[in-house]
């Protein structure tokens, strides 16, 4: 049986930082997803409440109050439903993060992919309003999508 060849790459240490943000997302995400499952059977609202005056915030003033009526309508059901979501968003992330720390093609692409798919959405967002967060996300999404894309080049088609 021939022995494979490990890809050496100038770039391993920047497919590593990229899995590791990839892997941090997907961690967030899952916290978030069991914070979430913290408030089966709770008065949510009150909770939502609770936050915008912690964050000192008019609840009279629109996204504020946008989002508390949103927590009003929100049943056990639905959280059930956003952790599930968050689960599997969780593992999809983490899952890539595996991929590329260990330098898998198939890691590589689906980064692209993901990643990919946001920049029009992106651009759109800088373009209605030009804020330091929406470029941030933009630039970062770019640079992660571009440097992955120079990774596969540089391995050739496999």
């Amino acid at each position: 049986m021939a022995k494979k060849k490990k890809r050496k790459s100038i770039g391993t240490g920047g497919l590593h930082l990229v899995a590791l943000f990839e892997g941090a997302k997907g961690v967030l995400v899952l916290v978030t997803g069991f914070g979430l499952l913290a408030y089966i059977h709770r008065d949510v609202h009150e909770a939502a409440a609770q936050l915008v005056r912690h964050l000192h915030l008019n609840p009279a003033s629109h996204y504020p109050h946008v989002f508390l009526d949103l927590m009003e309508r929100v049943h056990s059901t639905q959280l059930w439903a956003m952790a599930g979501a968050a689960l599997v968003y969780a593992v999809v992330r983490i899952a890539e993060a595996v991929g590329l720390w260990f330098h898998q093609r198939w890691a590589e692409w689906f980064g692209v992919l993901t990643g990919g798919i946001y920049i029009p959405v992106e651009i759109y967002e800088v373009t209605r309003s030009v804020t330091w967060p929406r470029v941030t996300v933009l630039l970062v999404n770019v640079t992660i999508v571009a440097y992955l894309l120079l990774e596969m080049s540089r391995h050739g088609k496999k």
